[in-house]
């Protein structure tokens, strides 16, 4: 009996270390990284993609792709948009290092492809990173790890600093009313050895711990209960249904645009302008959507949620939700600003609006405008606005508000993409509520006094100063301050003016310090 059990033994034994030794996944062999050609003379941390194919054309994966949509809109008037790739992600390694070694990263798998939209159509496009597992870079947001991460071009920014310093101020404005707002850090990029010129790295816009944060559902979690992650989006229509849905702005209700002169009797209709229909505005959902009923309940609360913000600020009427959040009534229990502020995080739309007017971004009635709303067992329930994103159009870079002078982000702005009038609906909306614009000032003033604005002005100018040698290298490769037939229509004069990126960076320096000025004059208690 002893015999049979010790051989029964023996036989598992060998059973379990052939399994293990068969199921166990060999390491995969790093390949080497190709011989770097970026010059030892520049000062900014270095990242590497070397690419796990060795194929010829491995590059195209970075050169040659176009968003879909913006090559279907191109394909009538030059046919070669018409077989244009989409983006796709190409099988990587990835390291960075610092020129004192203080911060590296090992190789390590990951993802890279071309992301954004009209971005795309550029020489030099932006990138997405998808690490095979997280990591962090640079330090950056607090040392908090993540598996996606962002390369932004800066191709028709000429400081190449219009998205750092918005991001630098807005990170600390929104951080003190514990909202999230991207870090951001520039860097020398290199793919195979061939150097790519200077990136901003920044993270990826996404509902994560640390970033967004707000409940994720699980992959077939079809429940309502759980975490919403929403653009206001131009594009939206390029999504799939399930992933986003048209506005309502209470029935496309009249708004008046602030300007300082209460409106200079000038109304807008945001789905209408000049008589002529707009493209329809929308929100895609960013976050995972796995049924039909998310997608349901996060659309009317949306647009329900803007109803009770139009009918406090307009008709000085309080509506709340149901105990489901379907429907509104209206009620004389509470005040129409206690109704706003059942459903709206007011203070994260403050927020929101002082980073927006610092700006004065082209696109702020178009995309790139996040907000998100929780309806986890610990989420608030309310709409909140954070993740500011996409200000290489902003601060005088477009002809918009190039004096820094005068109110832009609730007022009337021209479409940047078919040039009628438009408006952000929900910086416009509460734009004339006293209490609200109390609250406006009371948050300037915390931020002006509390240094980030001056802070943000010397941030422009220690990076300009310090990586000269690598602006000059990047303008080297692409030259595109001066080769800039491309994007030549969307620069202002003044930005057009500039030959070089310190003439760019001054012209910056000096648009911000006169915003700031203005903005103080109106706001500062």
């Amino acid at each position: 009996m002893n015999k049979i059990k010790k051989a029964l033994s023996l036989c598992l034994s060998a059973a379990f270390l052939f399994g293990c030794s068969a199921n166990k996944k060999a390491e995969e062999k790093i390949p080497e990284f190709a011989a770097s050609s970026v010059s030892e003379d520049l000062t900014l941390p270095l990242l590497s993609i070397q690419t796990k194919s060795q194929d010829e054309n491995v590059m195209d994966f970075v050169t040659k792709p176009i968003a879909k949509h913006v090559a279907e809109s191109m394909a009538p008037f030059e046919p070669s948009y018409a077989t244009t790739p989409e983006p796709y992600y190409e099988d990587c390694y990835v390291k960075l290092s610092t020129k004192d070694g203080s911060s590296t990263l090992e190789p390590r798998a990951a993802q890279v492809k071309v992301r954004g939209n009209w971005t795309t159509n550029y020489p030099k496009k932006p990138l997405r990173i998808k690490f095979d597992k997280k990591a962090n870079l640079l330090g950056l947001n607090d040392g908090a790890e993540f598996k996606n991460w962002v390369l932004l071009a800066e191709y028709k920014d000429g400081s190449m600093l219009r998205n750092k310093a918005t991001l630098f101020a807005a990170r600390q404005i929104l951080k003190e009313d514990g909202l999230y707002s991207a870090d951001s850090q520039l860097v020398n990029v290199e793919i195979n050895g061939k150097y790519m010129g200077v990136y901003l790295l920044t993270e990826q816009q996404q509902a994560a711990e640390n970033r967004v944060n707000i409940n994720t559902p699980k992959k077939d979690y079809t429940g309502t209960d759980t975490g919403y992650f929403l653009e206001f989006d131009g594009y939206f229509e390029n999504e799939e249904e399930l992933q986003s849905f048209p506005l309502d702005l209470n029935n496309n209700a009249l708004l008046k645009p602030y300007d300082g002169n209460d409106g200079s009797g000038r109304t807008i209709k945001c789905l209408s302008a000049g008589g002529t229909i707009k493209k329809p505005l929308g929100v895609t959902i960013k976050s995972d959507i796995n049924s039909q009923e998310q997608h349901d309940f996060i659309e009317n609360f949306v647009n329900n949620t803007y109803k009770i913000m139009y009918e406090a600020a307009y008709n000085d009427k309080a509506f709340v939700f149901d105990d489901e959040y379907k429907n509104i009534a209206e009620t004389k229990s509470i005040t129409p600003q206690q109704a706003v502020e059942n459903v709206v995080d007011v203070q994260s739309l403050v927020d929101m609006y002082i980073v927006s007017e610092l700006a004065c971004d082209a696109d702020v009635a178009w995309s790139s405008f996040y907000m998100d709303a929780d309806f986890s067992a610990d989420g608030s329930k309310k709409l909140r606005f954070e993740a500011p994103w996409d200000f290489d159009s902003s601060m005088g870079n477009r002809p918009r508000c190039t004096d820094g002078y005068g109110y832009y982000a609730s007022n009337i702005v021209p479409d940047p993409d078919v040039g009628k009038d438009s408006i952000n609906p929900w910086l416009a909306v509460l734009a004339y509520e006293d209490w609200y614009r109390d609250m406006i000032k009371d948050t300037w003033t915390r931020a002006y006094d509390s240094g980030i604005f001056e802070q943000t002005c010397k941030m422009i100018q220690n990076e300009s100063e310090s990586h000269q040698a690598d602006f000059k290298e990047n303008y080297k490769k692409w030259n595109n301050i001066i080769m800039n037939q491309q994007f030549a229509f969307e620069l202002s004069d003044e930005a057009l003016d500039c030959l070089n990126e310190k003439d760019a960076a001054d012209y910056l320096l000096k648009w911000l310090q006169s915003r700031i000025e203005f903005l103080n004059s109106e706001w500062h208690k």
